[in-house]
């Protein structure tokens, strides 16, 4: 950045030196050419990579028909795509937004909505510690993150916050005013920790034993990055509601909330909306990235890649004390390190392989979901050289 820059651009992000002009497939370019292997994926949200010839190609052909027409009007291709994500999930209803945030917002509402039909004295909702779900108020409320709420207070009330991974913590803090529990099925932001398939399962259980909704929040885990179209698909369950974003349009502004009938039986008209939420651009790319990731070859590639990443990450991490634990799953991985996980990622940064930092101090790699073995080596290259060089 030049000195003496002034920027007119609020200053949350804090200063940015770094700047992309082009990107291609895994790889980012700056104004002057020089390329970059990207392990950030936009954090999480370029599943197909940078400028997909096929996600081109359905832009520009929407783009040259219609925009924009707010949902006060029928969208037949919002309908065939909500069709199309209900067919290949548990889901029958679902809403769409433009961000993870949104789509959380929209499951909160449906919850409560859910709840004011049934039984008014079910009104909290338990989350966990770790966790991420936005930066809007009532995400901010739930996840009760001093990192992202101070100077927001108060927050809103109806929320439980309780360890992760905690099968006694979490029956013991249900009680008959408890109306759903919120989950990540790998917190992102958290540090990169998968909840385990068994604790998933026992939510589900006790979520069917004691009449609770069960809202997962795929935003970062869905979309084919696990492996699976979506993670819950590991453990074997079925939610009542989840939020989704962040890859279903793969860099364009794109998220849904889905849900079952039941759980959805409150949303009715008025209830909730959206100006921009499932428009004629967003939803025509969101069909063509479901129609390539859902595919069993795609998703078969994916854990394949993922598994090869895993083995070469987890050499490093027998190699290098500096490295404490590898852990994710499928291309939702983190590198926890002993120093600070900023410093390390900027050293990466200036080896050119982008990554993110994420809580708990580790080192967020969250890929394009096509890259190949040569993208892996590359990235296993600059890491094993920039470990080489920590002290």
């Amino acid at each position: 950045m030049k000195k003496n820059f002034y920027s007119h651009i609020m200053p949350t992000y804090g200063e940015r030196n770094l700047e992309f002009a082009a990107g291609k497939g895994c790889y980012l370019y700056t104004p002057s050419g020089k390329k970059y292997l990207d392990f950030a994926g936009g954090i999480a949200v370029n599943s197909l990579g940078h400028c997909h010839p096929k996600l081109v190609n359905v832009l520009k052909k929407q783009s040259e028909t219609l925009w924009h027409t707010s949902n006060l009007y029928r969208n037949n291709t919002q309908e065939i795509f909500a069709k199309e994500l209900c067919k290949k999930t548990f889901a029958d209803k679902v809403f769409f937004t433009n961000s993870g945030a949104e789509a959380i917002e929209c499951g909160l509402k449906v919850v409560k909505s859910f709840w004011n039909l049934k039984n008014k004295n079910k009104k909290n909702i338990i989350t966990f510690k770790g966790a991420f779900h936005g930066r809007t108020f009532a995400a901010l409320s739930a996840q009760k993150n001093k990192k992202y709420s101070e100077g927001f207070g108060p927050l809103l009330g109806g929320f439980k916050n309780i360890p992760f991974n905690d099968e006694k913590a979490l029956i013991k803090n249900i009680n008959n005013e408890t109306a759903a529990i919120l989950i990540e099925p790998i917190q992102g932001e958290g540090g990169i920790r998968p909840a385990s398939l068994q604790f998933l399962k026992y939510i589900r259980e006790l979520c069917n034993k004691k009449n609770i909704l069960l809202f997962l929040d795929e935003v970062q885990s869905g979309f084919g990055r696990s492996g699976k179209l979506y993670s819950y698909e590991w453990a074997q369950i079925k939610p009542d509601i989840l939020a989704t974003a962040k890859g279903i349009g793969s860099g364009f502004p794109l998220g849904a909330c889905l849900a079952t009938n039941d759980a959805s039986k409150g949303m009715v008209q008025g209830k909730h909306g959206s100006t921009y939420g499932g428009n004629p651009l967003a939803v025509s790319v969101g069909r063509e990235v479901l129609k390539i990731i859902s595919s069993k070859k795609f998703l078969k590639n994916v854990d394949l890649i993922s598994r090869y990443l895993w083995k070469n990450l987890k050499k490093l991490e027998e190699t290098y004390e500096e490295i404490i634990e590898v852990r994710g799953a499928g291309l939702l991985l983190g590198i926890k390190t002993k120093k600070n996980n900023v410093m390390i990622s900027n050293l990466l940064r200036k080896h050119n392989l982008l990554s993110v930092p994420a809580g708990d101090n580790v080192i967020r790699l969250a890929p394009p979901l096509i890259i190949k073995k040569k993208h892996v080596d590359e990235a296993i290259k600059i890491l094993n050289e920039t470990f080489k060089k920590i002290k």
